[in-house]
């Protein structure tokens, strides 16, 4: 009687192996914060060993920049899209903000802001990630001024208060009070539509065509 043996494992291709990698540490990123990123932790979601993570990413300080960029850059794809016009894709913007879907990067960035105080590489890596974030939301203020939709200010300037909007309500993003007020809410909206010259409530009858 014959014995069948297993099939021999297929060994996966570095670039392959090494997304894998990056995809598993993210994940551990928006659901954890970037300080549970170690090296085992990523060998453990994967089931692998902590010696092939080293392989790829021999500092886990070089793992978590990595990471941080990987989660901030999917989510930035679901912040701002690139189909519709400006005030259409500013009104997902916020809608995004609103409807508590952009929780877990708020508490990324918040967890990436109070580390880069003690890790240089992560500080560089978030003003990097930083700057790409206003340039998409400019573009989107540029596009919506050419439009005729917004008033004609500084894009660059615009865009830096809305950011500084979002980042004031991620503030509270662990607090356990209760945050319902509609100040808390439409905080990001207000202070869009005060910036851009929208009568109030723009932003919500447009995302909810």
């Amino acid at each position: 009687m014959e014995s069948s043996a297993p099939p021999p494992r297929s060994r996966k291709q570095p670039e392959e192996r090494r997304e894998e990698i990056l995809a598993a540490a993210a994940v551990i990123a928006l659901d954890e914060g970037l300080e549970r990123i170690t090296l085992r932790a990523v060998a453990t979601r994967l089931g692998v060993r902590p010696g092939l993570i080293s392989h790829y990413f021999p500092a886990a300080e070089d793992l978590v920049d990595e990471a941080f960029v990987r989660a901030a850059t999917i989510e930035r794809e679901r912040f701002f899209p690139r189909e519709g016009t400006g005030l259409e894709r500013l009104a997902h913007f916020v809608h995004h903000i609103e409807t508590g879907a952009s929780l877990p990067l708020a508490r990324l960035w918040l967890n990436a802001r109070h580390l880069s105080r003690f890790t240089p590489s992560l500080d560089v890596t978030l003003t990097a990630q930083d700057a790409l974030d206003r340039a998409r939301l400019r573009a989107i203020i540029e596009d919506g001024i050419a439009e005729g939709d917004f008033a004609p200010v500084d894009p660059e300037g615009a865009s830096i208060r809305i950011l500084m909007a979002v980042d004031g309500g991620g503030s509270y993003v662990n607090s356990t009070d209760d945050l319902s007020h509609p100040a808390h809410v439409r905080f990001v909206a207000d202070v869009s539509e005060w910036t851009l010259g929208l009568p109030p409530g723009t932003l919500r009858a447009v995302a909810g065509r």
